[in-house]
């Protein structure tokens, strides 16, 4: 079973932008109850979605940098990136059946 990378700002580029694949990154925070909601939804689509997608983690709380970068206000967020660069984004607690509409509309 796949699981989604805890990536920090350090590690950022190299996971997320230099992809091959596209990747969906949850920003998120401990404290955050929809976050908390989002996580075994994201966990499911990087499953069904292991050899087309990369899924990845950002806890804003200690990685500041990249929320900023990317204009992260609320959480949770989901930024789809191809190529290096966002493509879609997601606010909020999303149905699984979106975010899946959403992986398909970047694949």
């Amino acid at each position: 079973m796949a699981e989604p990378i805890d990536v920090d700002d350090n590690s950022f580029d190299e996971v997320v932008l230099k992809a091959e694949t596209p990747v969906l990154v949850d920003f998120w925070a401990p404290w955050c109850g929809p976050c908390q909601m989002i996580a075994p939804l994201v966990k499911e689509l990087a499953s069904e979605y292991q050899d087309r997608v990369t899924f990845a983690k950002v806890n804003v709380d200690e990685n500041p940098r990249s929320a900023t970068k990317f204009g992260i206000r609320a959480i949770p967020t989901l930024l789809i990136f191809r190529d290096g660069q966002p493509v879609k984004q997601v606010v909020g607690f999303t149905p699984k059946g979106e975010l899946k509409k959403q992986l398909d509309a970047v694949l």
